[in-house]
């Protein structure tokens, strides 16, 4: 029996949080998962993940977090990761830090492994282990539990996700990239069975830069200044990837998806209450 596996691109900002209440009860209707997860990296205030936001996506029904270059930017959380096996942080930053890379999670479907990576171009504040390194014992421990393994990928580069896509090819179910926060077309089944897309997307507004106010970035550029960034609630959907895989891990199907959502956020209360409608 394979599973089905949605995977949330990654979530910005409050209006972000508020995309995923509002359209996941639909996603999951028209793909019926048995596994889903998100990359969250830029869910509290466009840089990190707090603890209530990461309290309240497990709430709405999901997985598994995946962190990226960001992990530790929300001092909550340090303390909070032992407590909260969903959330995973690049497994290839030193070992002794808060948190862990990889782990095996149940579903009807069976047992789904998951493994977060971080890359090494175009980071300047955080240099893990070399990925490519680290995944070859990651992987082969995984194997031990399951063969239906899905990577993210936290990379800038697109070079770095192709070379990872083909150098993990048949030994994990599906490579994905994020960073990024755009949604590449570049979809594909490898020769080996594994699935891969270079950028998975974003959660959140699509008229913004990056999920943030554009007005904000704009007069960054123009002055040269730094100006306190705020999430744009405008244009808000749910772009990710959609994956069936079959009894032995290998990848049936990847399937971009882009969903709009239909109601929009009114009045911010808060973060505990994301907004009123």
């Amino acid at each position: 029996m394979g599973a089905r596996i949605l995977f949330l691109g990654e979530i910005v900002g409050k209006s972000g949080v508020f995309a995923v209440k509002s359209c996941l009860p639909e996603l999951r209707e028209r793909y019926k998962p048995d596994f889903i997860a998100a990359n969250a990296d830029s869910t509290t205030g466009g840089a990190g993940l707090g603890v209530q936001h990461a309290v309240y996506l497990r709430k709405l029904g999901v997985d598994c977090l995946t962190l990226g270059e960001s992990s530790y930017y929300k001092l909550d959380l340090m303390d909070f990761y032992p407590k909260a096996p969903w959330i995973l942080r690049p497994a290839n930053l030193p070992y002794d830090n808060p948190g862990r890379g990889w782990r095996v999670y149940p579903s009807p479907a069976g047992k789904v492994g998951v493994l977060t990576l971080l890359g090494q171009a175009g980071f300047s504040r955080i240099h893990g282990e070399n990925p490519f390194h680290a995944l070859d014992y990651i992987v082969e421990k995984l194997r031990q539990e399951t063969k239906t393994i899905l990577l993210d990928f936290h990379a800038s580069t697109t070079a770095e996700e192709l070379t990872m896509a083909a150098y993990v090819d048949g030994r994990v179910t599906a490579v994905v990239g994020s960073h990024t926060k755009v949604l590449s077309a570049d979809e594909r089944i490898m020769p080996k069975g594994t699935a891969a897309i270079s950028a998975s997307g974003r959660t959140g507004s699509i008229l913004s830069v990056g999920g943030m106010d554009p007005e904000g970035r704009i007069k960054e550029f123009i002055t040269a200044t730094r100006v306190w960034e705020s999430d744009s609630d405008q244009g808000l959907e749910v772009q990710g990837i959609f994956l069936e895989t079959g009894e032995e891990g290998k990848a049936l199907r990847i399937e971009r998806f882009r969903f709009p959502c239909k109601e929009m956020p009114h009045e911010r209360i808060g973060n505990s209450q994301e907004y009123r409608r």
